[in-house]
């Protein structure tokens, strides 16, 4: 029976739903979430949005950040539809959309890992091999690096202590790989 398969994750048991149309990822910078959302979101033929272009109004002149209310506007108007797969690292104001995910994946990737991401990353946008929503910067390096920091001391405790409500649908993986096998089988 495909729609009573269940997966398991480092910390809880969720079911596989018969077809998923609602995922949301969340993660540290450098975790993996925009490449795993852009690979679900190909294959499974729906909608990625990223929560960054929620948060930020990206212009001419840098980046602005949108009022609280643009930005819960924007966010309702994505998890309304009727499927999306949804990633950030945002956790204080999703609530709405971890309730409406079929499922929630969190990619809880080494700090070391994270780290080597975010050097790789800064490299290829600066010889303009990868394509950047920022203009890449040492200062945005730097910033990247104590974000990184921050969500393994404050960050990543808030998210787990969120997300026990939401267990029968958490799947916590420590690599993208692993996500990909069971949901793209």
């Amino acid at each position: 029976m495909e729609g009573n398969r269940y997966l398991r994750g480092e910390s809880c048991l969720v079911r596989k739903p018969r077809r998923l149309q609602r995922i949301h990822i969340i993660g540290s910078v450098g975790s993996g979430k925009t490449t795993l959302a852009k690979e679900l979101s190909k294959k499974l033929k729906i909608p990625h949005y990223e929560l960054d272009q929620v948060v930020w109004n990206r212009t001419n002149v840098g980046d602005v950040r949108n009022s609280i209310n643009v930005r819960d506007e924007q966010f309702h108007q994505i998890i309304a539809s009727e499927s999306w797969v949804v990633e950030g690292v945002h956790h204080e104001w999703i609530y709405d959309g971890l309730q409406k995910a079929d499922i929630i994946v969190f990619l809880d990737v080494r700090i070391k890992m994270r780290k080597w991401r975010i050097w790789k990353r800064f490299v290829k946008q600066i010889l303009r091999i990868e394509p950047s929503h920022y203009r890449p910067s040492l200062r945005i390096l730097r910033k990247m690096f104590i974000w990184n920091r921050q969500f393994e001391k404050e960050n990543r405790p808030e998210i787990l202590n969120i997300l026990k409500e939401f267990s029968h649908k958490t799947w916590i993986v420590s690599s993208s790989e692993e996500i990909k096998k069971a949901l793209l089988r």
